[in-house]
């Protein structure tokens, strides 16, 4: 039974854990460790029961300890609390790049404290306690990758905590060794994070980046989306990963000259194929599951130019139990009114916002 849980860091995924455990299991003793400002925001926020000056205080007597810290940062906090730990004590944590915080935890913890990585399939473009969510975890898969000593069963066992947290989070267990792990990181987010740093970039690199960028809405603004996030949230990443990035890059590219090629021979047939394997691969993604990228569900609604229009969209949503997880005003012409793009956690809820707008008398849909 999980009676003390040790987090540290509380930032986006370090708070939004202690929100979410705290308001699921309020018998659970939440003890928070990070630098005093983040610790006192999140003390406010209801994420902790408790702060620690000392990594070493914060994991004293701990059932489960959570390095929820960039990776950089998460291999030393491992030699700091190695000597604080005790046999009853499970350690993970909630880094995206997993073989290198494995070799780290064989090498530094004593051998009777067990070590399970662990990377929750959620995350926004903003870090820091304050955009911190107890709904971030909600049916995301939580990849967990175990040592080569520790056979899988120990999962429903010894190490039944770490998944009895992660349930609790409302997150969904997902057993994969670290290489494919990090080998499928590097396809699916490593990847496409420099693909959209590097179109944007692109864009804004022409002659007349102010109306290309202008005029580079709708599906341009939703592929690079994640452009937005900062460097800091990627520095660890990009090198803790580097030799699987790589690959991703090459393949990458390898894919886009083989498109130029087609292009430069007027092969319409093959780009035809292309684009085919492309919409079928795509359309096999789930849409209610969330991944390593998770997109918003889009509602797109009209609204006339009147005073307190904003307020009664949003409210009339608000009365329907919807939440709101982005807003944007895409097109407007005074006196003829103008269009939101409205982002909502899942299609379920998008399609229940569509219905709810039209029966107000919006003109709602999805793209």
């Amino acid at each position: 039974m999980m009676n003390r849980i040790a987090l540290l860091g509380t930032g986006l995924v370090g708070g939004s854990l202690g929100l979410v455990l705290r308001d699921r299991r309020p018998d659970l003793t939440v003890i928070g460790y990070d630098r005093p400002e983040v610790l006192e925001r999140a003390e406010e926020r209801g994420a902790l029961t408790d702060k620690a000056a000392h990594p070493a205080a914060a994991v004293e007597s701990a059932d489960l300890v959570v390095l929820a810290t960039p990776a950089g940062a998460s291999l030393p906090l491992l030699d700091t609390i190695a000597d604080a730990l005790t046999a009853s004590t499970i350690v993970t944590d909630v880094a995206s790049v997993k073989q290198p915080i494995l070799d780290q935890a064989a090498e530094v913890l004593p051998d009777d404290v067990p070590f399970v990585g662990g990377h929750p399939m959620a995350g926004a473009e903003h870090a820091g306690i304050d955009h911190a969510d107890p709904l971030l975890f909600e049916n995301a898969a939580w990849v967990l990758c175990l040592p080569d000593a520790l056979p899988e069963a120990a999962l429903e066992h010894d190490l039944k905590p770490v998944v009895d947290m992660i349930e609790t989070a409302g997150g969904r267990p997902l057993l994969l060794d670290a290489a494919s792990h990090d080998r499928i990181a590097g396809l699916v987010s490593h990847l496409p994070q420099l693909v959209a740093v590097a179109l944007v970039n692109t864009v804004a690199d022409t002659p007349d980046p102010d109306t290309a960028l202008q005029l580079a809405a709708g599906g341009f603004r939703d592929m690079t989306r994640i452009a937005a996030s900062p460097f800091s949230m990627w520095r660890d990443v990009l090198v803790g990963n580097e030799s699987a990035i790589h690959d991703a890059l090459s393949q990458f590219t390898r894919r886009l000259q083989t498109l130029r090629n087609r292009l430069l021979a007027d092969d319409l047939d093959a780009l035809d194929d292309a684009f085919t394997t492309a919409k079928d691969a795509r359309e096999s993604i789930p849409r209610e599951a969330k991944g390593f990228l998770h997109p918003l569900a889009d509602v797109y609604v009209q609204v006339p130019d009147a005073p307190g229009m904003l307020h009664t969209l949003t409210g009339c949503l608000a009365d329907a139990g919807l939440n709101i997880k982005d807003i944007e005003l895409q097109k407007f012409r005074g006196g003829a009114g103008g269009t939101f793009r409205i982002g909502f956690e899942t299609s379920a809820d998008a399609e229940e916002a569509v219905a709810v707008l039209n029966e107000q008398d919006y003109t709602a849909r999805r793209p």
